[in-house]
C-alpha cells in the first residue's frame, strides 16, 4: 500500500574526488546531488511511496539539474520554489584502509538557506500526507530554515501527520549564533520517531547518559509525544571495512538487529539516511522488529552503491533480511 511522505532539507551538489584521491590530488570532481532528507525521500519513492520535498533552489542551471535530479528519482516537486540565491555544495575525499573520508561543506547563505516559505498554502502541502520527516541538519542551516522547520512540523501536528526526524548533530554547521540546545528540544517535542544516538541525547536534548534505554527513557520524559527512538551502531576497523547493526526502544523493549560485516566499502555517505528510510518504510508497512531490520539492511545495502542515493529495492533489501542471493551472481 502506498503512502504519502514529506520531507523538508536543502539539495546539495556533490563533488568528489575521482576514486579515492585527496583533495590536493585532485585535477577534476565528479557531480551528483545529495541532502540528508532528499535521501531519505528518494530511497521511499524508489520503493514505490510517494513521497514530496518542501526545499529551495537556486534560479539558475544548477537549481534546474538539481531539480531534474529529484523528478528523475521520483520526488514529487510542487513545494520546491526557485528563489535568488546560489547552490549549497559538498565536498567528498572517499577514505580508503586507515585514512578516513572528508567532507568540507560550502553551503552557508545558499537559496535554501534564506528560504521562509511564506507563501506556501498548508492544505495544499499536507493533503494527504502520511508522514512528515526532517532532521536536525535544516536548523543547523540559518535561523530561516530553524523557523521554518518549526512551521512545518506545527502544520504537521495540526494535521494529525505522524512524525520522524533524525536529530543528526552536526558540530560545524551551527554559526549563526544559536546552538543546538537553543532549537532541538523544541523540534524534537513535535515527533514521534526519532533517530539518536548518545552523542545527539547530549548536544541537542542536555541527557548526558551512558545507558541507551535510560537516555530514550528521559528523552521521553522531555518529549512525551516521542514513541519511538532508534539508531545505528557501528563498529568501524577501517574507512573501507565496518560491522553495522542497530538498535530500537519502543517504549517498552530494546530491539537489536542482526550485525553485519561489510569488508569492502564503495560509499558510506547516505547510510544514516539509508537506515532512515527504511525505518520510515517499516514502520508504515511492518512490526518494529521488522522495521529495524529493513533499516539496517537497506543502510547496508547503501554501502555498496557510488552516491548519496540508495538505489535498492525492497525485494533486494528482504532477500538481505532473509539471507538470500547474499553476492550472488543474479541471472
Amino acid at each position: 500500500m502506498h503512502k504519502r511522505i514529506l520531507t523538508l532539507g536543502e539539495v546539495m551538489m556533490r563533488l568528489s574526488t575521482p576514486g579515492h584521491e585527496r583533495f590536493i590530488q585532485a585535477g577534476n570532481y565528479d557531480a551528483d546531488f545529495g541532502g540528508s532528507e532528499a535521501n531519505v525521500g528518494v530511497s521511499l519513492a524508489y520503493w514505490q511511496q510517494e513521497v514530496a520535498l518542501l526545499t529551495a533552489l537556486p534560479a539558475n542551471d544548477l537549481g534546474r539539474a538539481a531539480l531534474r535530479y529529484l523528478k528523475t528519482g521520483g520526488i514529487d516537486t510542487s513545494f520546491t520554489a526557485t528563489t535568488e540565491g546560489r547552490m549549497g555544495l559538498y565536498f567528498l575525499e572517499n577514505g580508503a584502509m586507515q585514512r578516513p573520508s572528508k567532507i568540507i561543506y560550502d553551503r552557508f547563505d545558499s537559496a535554501f538557506a534564506a528560504y521562509e516559505g511564506r507563501d506556501l498554502d498548508w492544505s495544499a502541502v499536507f493533503h494527504q500526507v502520511d508522514w512528515f520527516h526532517w532532521s536536525g541538519i535544516t536548523p543547523a542551516i540559518s535561523a530561516p530554515a530553524a523557523s521554518l522547520c518549526l512551521r512545518v512540523l506545527k502544520e504537521a501536528k495540526k494535521h494529525g501527520v505522524r512524525v520522524s526526524g533524525d536529530i543528526n548533530y552536526r558540530r560545524n554547521l551551527w554559526r549563526y549564533g544559536k546552538n543546538p540546545l537553543d532549537i532541538l528540544p523544541e523540534l524534537i517535542s513535535y515527533s514521534q520517531v526519532i533517530i539518536a544516538g548518545l552523542t545527539d541525547f547530549a548536544n541537542c536534548m542536555d541527557i548526558h547518559e551512558t545507558d541507551y534505554v535510560t537516555a530514550c527513557e528521559k528523552a521521553n520524559y522531555q518529549c512525551p509525544s516521542i514513541q519511538l527512538v532508534a539508531t545505528t551502531e557501528r563498529d568501524s576497523v577501517s574507512a573501507s571495512h565496518n560491522r553495522l547493526g542497530g538498535i530500537l526502544w519502543n517504549g517498552e523493549d530494546l530491539l537489536r538487529s542482526h550485525i553485519y560485516d561489510m569488508p569492502a566499502i564503495v560509499d558510506r555517505i547516505g547510510g544514516g539516511d539509508a537506515f532512515m528510510a527504511g525505518l520510515i518504510y517499516g514502520l508504515l508497512h511492518k512490526s518494529d522488529r521488522e522495521a529495524l531490520e529493513f533499516a539496517v539492511a537497506a543502510s547496508v545495502l547503501k554501502h555498496s552503491v557510488p552516491g548519496d542515493a540508495n538505489y535498492v529495492s525492497v525485494e533486494e533489501v528482504n532477500q538481505l533480511v532473509s539471507g538470500e542471493n547474499i553476492g550472488r551472481l543474479l541471472r
